[in-house]
């Protein structure tokens, strides 16, 4: 009966995780390239349940009586990688990517250390001296990871940027953007910006995606289906919450009148 209690509660811990994921996405239902995120359910692994101190003169041996399962748990976090749509803005350094592929951007942390992050996010801007750059300041990559600068970029009528990524001034090519591309995108960590952290598990390669000039990709999330989604997770939540309050009704009950008999 007790067992009955631990069984609801972690069905009830993985509703408010599963509830956690939901939230985030909805909250970036307008954040330009993200990706939402699911989680999967996984049971415990089932115990083998035996009788012991039986003193059955017939059951000298310890006796099986079934297996044991202790509830539920969150079998992974993923992320959903597929395509959003595209809304055109006419911004000369608003990029798109259609099909699998990241931009590679250059970050700095507060110890000074630069890495590379890659990113679906292509809403660029440029700096004083050219550079291109995220609206938090850091460098968008070429395919040599070098800063992309583009001389001229001041005027943006005339820079422009072809599907392969290719950086044209004045009809004249300057740099190629980075695309990079993963084996097994689901092994990017998040890294926070909305930016991802390879692993070596991920399998940098060269991606084959499509850029397109003037468009932002917007967030794949779809605000409906996470809010059937939620109520879904709330109506399991509080069959799990009714769960514990019969179980805890019946055991008053075992305590209070069966244990007077």
């Amino acid at each position: 009966m007790v067992r009955g209690l631990y069984t609801a509660w972690t069905g009830m811990i993985n509703e408010q995780k599963r509830l956690d994921v939901i939230s985030n996405n909805m909250a970036n239902a307008d954040t330009t390239g993200y990706k939402k995120q699911g989680v999967t359910a996984q049971s415990f692994d089932d115990t083998l349940a035996i009788r012991i101190h039986d003193n059955n003169q017939y059951n000298m041996t310890r006796k099986r009586i079934g297996d044991v399962n202790l509830g539920v748990k969150i079998g992974e976090t993923y992320h959903d990688f597929s395509q959003g749509s595209l809304r055109e803005t006419g911004n000369t350094f608003d990029l798109a990517l259609s099909g699998d592929g990241f931009f590679a951007i250059q970050t700095t942390n507060k110890q000074g250390i630069t890495s590379t992050k890659y990113t679906r996010d292509g809403s660029f801007i440029v700096t004083t001296d050219g550079y291109l750059t995220t609206k938090d300041g850091d460098y968008v990559l070429d395919v040599n990871n070098n800063r992309i600068q583009i001389p001229g970029a001041q005027t943006a009528e005339n820079v422009a940027f072809d599907e392969q990524g290719n950086v044209l001034v004045n009809g004249q090519q300057v740099a190629t953007l980075q695309i990079a591309g993963f084996e097994n995108p689901q092994a990017l960590l998040l890294y926070g910006e909305n930016m991802y952290d390879a692993t070596n598990a991920a399998g940098l390669q060269q991606g084959t995606a499509q850029v397109h000039q003037g468009y932002l990709e917007m967030s794949n999330t779809n605000v409906i289906e996470e809010m059937v989604d939620m109520i879904t997770i709330t109506r399991a939540y509080e069959a799990g919450q009714k769960v514990i309050q019969t179980v805890d009704e019946s055991l008053q009950k075992a305590v209070n009148e069966i244990g007077k008999v």
